[in-house]
């Protein structure tokens, strides 16, 4: 037994996998954050096919591995992003890297802690905004209610994803118009660099070629230039819009809440927030937080009949 083990009795691990990057968390039973690090995104939409399983095992390998340098959990709550309710396969491979029974590891969706790190059950609403974008309400009796989270494909609006789509997009209509048009736009020129070259080729390989969430990292270059360009500005306004329609429709089935905003898309640029601010009803209390989704599980982890 190591000596942070016999230090550290009832150690809680809290995984937060998200599309872009993993962040894990160890909390003592008292709720203090005692290791911390970082390792590829996962999606539980990898464990489709065989390359993908690989993936996630090889991930939580990884994970299992800097864990224990520091100390043996005695229990697991992760978040996993597109997390559907399937975890028998999850919780023994992760389990069985850990020493623990498959009982004693907890999966959920990634959005189920990052709405329990901002408030108790029925308390407000959480729209979150990373590679794809949510709202997300957990009842009083612990039920979860979405709007919006349907894929980047399909819609995720406001996301990372999104806005890195929308700016291909607009660059690219353009040059269907007036090519050459990139030349006079800073976004392009940010965007271009960004994937590689001003050739269709490159936003082509980018857009298809990439993971999603590389793809939207893109959205940094774009908000990097709502300064500069108009069509950015634009795009990130729009952004807001479509991150208060989630907190709308919520607020509309259920009643007034405060809603919290969170996910690093949100911190791109003021537009974002200032603009689904001024898209929600006025007795609306918006507030933007960074949470920390990993600790959140993590101290679940750690006081699991709290």
């Amino acid at each position: 037994m190591h000596n942070s083990e016999q230090q550290q009795e009832g150690l809680g691990l809290g995984i937060d996998a998200g599309g872009t990057q993993t962040r894990w968390a160890l909390a003592a039973p008292g709720g203090r954050i005692v290791a911390e690090g970082t390792a590829p995104g996962l999606s539980a939409l990898q464990m489709g096919s065989a390359e993908g399983r690989e993936s996630v095992q090889a991930a939580f390998a990884g994970i299992a591995s800097a864990v224990l340098a520091q100390g043996r959990p005695a229990a697991v709550r992760a978040g996993l992003t597109g997390f559907g309710g399937e975890s028998d396969q999850l919780q023994q491979w992760l389990g069985g890297l850990l020493g623990l029974a498959p009982g004693a590891v907890a999966f959920s969706n990634d959005i189920e802690i990052a709405y329990l790190a901002s408030f108790k059950p029925g308390e407000g609403y959480l729209v979150y905004s990373g590679t794809g974008s949510i709202g997300a309400f957990i009842d009083d009796r612990g039920g979860f209610h979405r709007a919006g989270g349907r894929g980047v494909v399909l819609d995720d609006g406001g996301g990372g994803f999104w806005i890195a789509r929308e700016a291909l997009r607009h660059i690219w209509r353009l040059e269907d118009e007036r090519p050459g048009a990139w030349e006079e736009s800073p976004m392009a020129h940010a965007v271009f660099q960004h994937v590689g070259g001003s050739d269709w080729s490159f936003s082509r390989q980018f857009i298809y070629g990439r993971e999603r969430g590389e793809v939207g990292k893109l959205a940094i270059a774009v908000a990097a230039t709502a300064e500069r360009d108009p069509a950015a500005a634009a795009i990130l306004r729009e952004a807001g819009t479509e991150l208060a329609r989630l907190a709308l429709a919520l607020i509309r089935r259920f009643g007034p809440r405060p809603v919290a905003l969170a996910g690093r898309a949100a911190e791109l640029h003021p537009a974002i927030v200032e603009t689904m601010r001024a898209a929600l009803p006025p007795d609306a209390t918006l507030s933007q937080t960074g949470l920390r989704a990993h600790y959140a599980a993590a101290r679940l982890a750690a006081a699991p009949n709290q």
